[in-house]
């Protein structure tokens, strides 16, 4: 296993944290994400190599930014 973390722009509320969960799930080979609203953190577990690109992506998919 493998954690992988980001910083995230954007987020304000719950349902913000829960959309970029959501997106950064259905990657294929991530097992858990945990994300800190008050600082924007994401981390994200792996058990299979996930590019950051893909991460990214996901999360520009949610609508918010990845760095």
């Amino acid at each position: 296993m493998a954690q992988q973390s980001y910083t995230v722009d954007g987020m304000t509320c719950e349902h913000c944290v829960a959309s970029v969960t959501e997106e950064i799930s259905e990657l294929d080979g991530v097992t858990d994400v945990s994300v800190d609203l008050g600082s924007g953190r994401v981390v994200v577990t792996t058990e299979a190599p996930v590019t950051d690109d893909a991460v990214r992506a996901a999360v520009s998919e949610a609508g918010y930014t990845a760095r």
